[in-house]
């Protein structure tokens, strides 16, 4: 399920750094070569960075999140704020988004009202071998972000079906991909359209 117009023309009108959550841990997984090639074709002058140590979280805890915050949680942290734009590379599992994300995104909507993804374009694209692609998934990183103060790119989903064409083997397919990561840098946030 593709909810944007995919772009032809993969050249971003603006720079900009963005970090990739994963949700997926394992070393060979169908979205982490997704994020791996999307950052080894991003077009110039954009700059992908996949996020590190996502697995290593420990579960958010208010009681943890206070003078001494784990190193791996400031890390994430300070890595999203000094981010343009997050991009969240996703499967499904048991019809939601996996734990790992949901972690990442819960550290990052901390302090409340003030976490590094508040105001931060966001999107979600991934492939799974199921009938819609992960779609479930992706609504439910989506509305969590949303609720975390990230500025969700309306319309901006890519939940491809491994069932229908291999994303690796099709370059129409790869270029839909593509043209989401163009999507998310053109968007302009909502503060800075206000201004």
């Amino acid at each position: 399920m593709v909810r944007f117009c995919g772009m032809t023309d993969h050249t971003p009108t603006r720079e900009s750094r963005v970090v990739v959550l994963l949700g997926s841990l394992r070393n060979d997984s169908y979205n982490r070569r997704i994020a791996e090639r999307l950052q080894s074709e991003a077009p110039a002058g954009v700059t992908v960075e996949i996020a590190t140590g996502l697995a290593d979280l420990p579960f958010y805890n208010e009681e943890l999140d206070g003078s001494d915050v784990p190193a791996t949680a400031l890390a994430l942290r300070e890595q999203v704020a000094r981010a343009d734009r997050v991009l969240a590379v996703t499967p499904e599992y048991n019809g939601t988004m996996p734990a790992v994300l949901n972690n990442a995104i819960d550290w990052l909507s901390r302090p409340y009202g003030v976490g590094a993804l508040k105001g931060k374009p966001f999107a979600v694209v991934g492939a799974t071998p199921t009938r819609f692609g992960g779609k479930w998934s992706h609504d439910d990183a989506r509305r969590s972000a949303t609720i975390a103060g990230a500025d969700v790119v309306p319309d901006l989903v890519l939940s491809h079906s491994t069932l229908d064409a291999d994303v690796f083997e099709d370059p129409e397919v790869f270029g839909k991909f593509l043209g989401a990561l163009v999507a998310l840098v053109d968007h302009r946030p909502a503060a800075e359209v206000a201004a």
